[in-house]
C-alpha cells in the first residue's frame, strides 16, 4: 500500500481574510512544525496522511490554529460534529457530567446510559428497541458480525455464517471490520481471510454500471454461495469513500431477500447517522428498515461514542456479562449524546442539512460540470458529498489530482480530507450541520478555484 504525505517544510500561500477563511502565515505555520514533527516522531506513519494544520479549537464550521489561520471546515472532523465544533451546550453538559463526579461507571448501571438507550431507541424505527453503547464504529461492525453469525447458526445450522458486503466498502480498522470491508489492499495484512466473508458489487451506478439486483444473485452464484448460508448482508448506507448510495428499488429488494432466507439486513451509519444525509438515519432514503444498524460519529458530535441498534430477539442472543464493552455508555461521552441529540431536534439540524445539502449539490454538480474532464461524477445526499476525481478523457481513479486538489484547498483555508477508497481519488465534503448558505457559496468558490489551478499547473 502506498500513502501520499504532506511536506513539512513552510512555504509561501498567498494571504486569505475573509467571513469564513484567514489565511496569515506560510503552510504548514511555521512554529507548528516541532509539533508536526514531534507527532512524526513518536506516532506511526500511518497517522501522517491528512493536512498539517495543528488544530487548536473549533467553533461552529471552522477550525483554528494558534497562529492566527482559521479553516471553514468541509470535514465535520471526518463526520463527526454534526452539530459544529464546540457546541456550547454539549461543553456545557461535558463539564457539567465532569463536576458532578462520575467519570466511569464500566457496564454497572447508570441513570445517563438509561436515558441515551431510551432517546436512541426512540429515535430508531419501530421494532428496533434494544440498544447497545460501545466506543468506535469498529467496534459496532464486530459486535453486528458476531450477532449476524449467531443468529444465523440458530436460525439454519453451522452452516449458515457467510457475512456478505459490498465491494469498496469501509467498515472501520479492526480485523472483523476489515475483512468484511471491501478494499483488498488494506487487508493484505490479515493473509488468512476468513472464506465466509464475501463481496458483492456495490450499485452505485459510476464504478458499477449495472444496478439491478441480479448483480448481486449473479455474483453469490459465481462464488458458489447458497442463500441458506448467508447470514446477513451488511452495508454501509452510502459508501464513505464517494459518498455513492443505492438505489432504493436495489435496497428493497435486498430487504425482500434477507426476508426470504432469514438473513439479517445490516446497515453502517457510521458517516450516515444523525442528519448527516438530511433524514436523521441515512437510510431512510431507501424506505427500508434493518434487522441491526451500527452507528457513531456524529452520535455525540464530539467524544467517542457508538452504538449497535436492533431487533430485540437479535440484541438479546447473549446472556448477562457475555456481550459488554469496558466502555460501554462511559458517563461523559453519553451526556455530550445526550446534549447533541437535543440540539439536531431543537435547531432543527436534520432539515438545514436537506435544505443547504441540495444547495451544496447544485453548487459542486455545476463546478464538476465544468471540469467534466477530470470529474468523473458526483455522490451523495444532504451535507455530504463526494467528487470521484479520474485521469482526463476516463474514469481511471486519479488519486494524485484528488491530493493536490485537497492540498490547495487547504491552503486557502478550506479544511478538507483524503478518504479511503479508490486510490484516494475522491474529494469528500461534508461539513458540519450548521452550515449555512453564504459558507456554502464560500467554500464552492474555493474549491472551483483549486481544481482550476490544478489543471493550470
Amino acid at each position: 500500500m502506498s500513502g501520499r504525505s504532506y511536506s513539512l517544510i513552510p512555504h509561501a500561500v498567498p494571504t486569505v481574510c475573509t467571513k469564513h477563511r484567514r489565511i496569515c502565515t506560510q503552510m504548514p505555520a511555521p512554529k507548528s512544525v516541532p509539533i508536526l514533527k514531534a507527532l512524526r516522531q513518536y506516532e506511526p506513519v500511518s497517522m501522517s496522511g491528512q493536512p498539517p494544520v495543528i488544530w487548536d479549537r473549533g467553533e461552529g464550521v471552522h477550525v483554528h490554529d494558534r497562529w492566527g489561520n482559521m479553516w471553514l471546515d468541509w470535514s465535520s472532523g471526518v463526520l463527526v460534529a454534526n452539530a459544529g465544533h464546540g457546541h456550547k451546550k454539549i461543553v456545557e453538559a461535558i463539564c457539567k457530567q465532569a463536576r458532578h463526579g462520575l467519570l466511569h461507571n464500566y457496564c454497572f448501571p447508570s441513570e445517563g446510559r438509561a436515558q441515551l438507550a431510551r432517546e436512541l431507541s426512540r429515535a430508531a424505527p419501530p421494532g428496533l428497541k434494544k440498544v447497545f453503547l460501545l466506543t468506535t464504529g469498529s467496534e459496532t461492525i464486530e459486535c453486528a458480525i458476531k450477532l449476524a453469525r449467531t443468529h444465523g447458526q440458530r436460525a439454519g445450522g453451522s452452516k449458515k455464517i457467510y457475512i456478505v458486503s459490498f465491494v469498496h466498502a469501509f467498515h472501520g480498522r479492526t480485523m472483523g471490520a476489515q475483512m468484511a470491508g471491501g478494499i483488498p489492499a488494506l487487508k493484505e495484512w490479515i493473509v488468512n481471510l476468513d472464506p465466509a466473508m464475501i463481496q458483492v458489487p456495490f450499485p452505485d451506478g459510476f464504478r458499477t454500471k449495472d444496478v439491478s439486483f441480479s448483480v448481486f444473485l449473479k455474483s453469490l452464484e459465481q462464488q458458489k454461495v447458497t442463500p441458506d448460508q448467508v447470514a446477513g448482508v451488511m452495508s454501509e448506507t452510502y459508501q464513505g469513500g464517494p459518498a455513492a448510495f443505492a438505489p432504493p428499488a436495489y435496497m428493497q429488494e435486498l430487504r425482500r431477500w434477507c426476508d426470504q432466507h432469514k438473513a439479517l439486513l445490516i446497515f453502517d451509519e457510521v458517516q450516515a447517522g444523525f442528519g448527516r444525509t438530511g433524514t436523521f438515519w441515512g437510510f431512510e432514503h431507501y424506505g427500508v428498515v434493518p434487522d441491526l444498524f451500527c452507528c457513531g460519529k456524529g452520535i455525540s458530535s464530539s467524544l467517542p461514542l457508538a452504538a449497535v441498534i436492533g431487533r430485540p430477539e437479535i440484541m438479546d442472543l447473549y446472556p448477562p456479562g457475555s456481550m459488554t464493552s469496558t466502555h460501554s455508555g462511559s458517563p461523559i461521552p453519553v451526556a455530550s449524546a445526550m446534549a447533541n441529540l437535543q440540539a439536531l431536534r431543537r435547531e432543527r439540524l436534520v432539515e438545514n442539512a436537506r435544505k443547504m445539502g441540495a444547495l451544496l449539490h447544485k453548487e459542486i454538480s455545476r463546478v464538476a460540470g465544468r471540469f467534466s474532464s477530470i470529474c468523473g461524477a458526483v455522490q451523495g445526499k444532504g451535507l455530504v458529498a463526494g467528487i470521484h476525481i479520474v485521469k482526463p478523457g476516463g474514469e481511471e481513479p486519479d488519486g494524485d489530482r484528488a491530493f493536490d486538489i485537497v492540498r490547495r484547498c487547504v491552503e486557502k483555508g478550506l479544511l478538507l480530507f483524503s478518504p479511503v477508497g479508490f486510490g484516494g481519488a475522491t474529494v469528500k465534503i461534508a461539513p458540519p450541520l450548521v452550515i449555512k448558505e453564504d459558507a456554502i457559496l464560500e467554500g464552492v468558490a474555493v474549491l472551483e478555484e483549486a481544481i482550476q489551478e490544478s489543471l493550470q499547473s
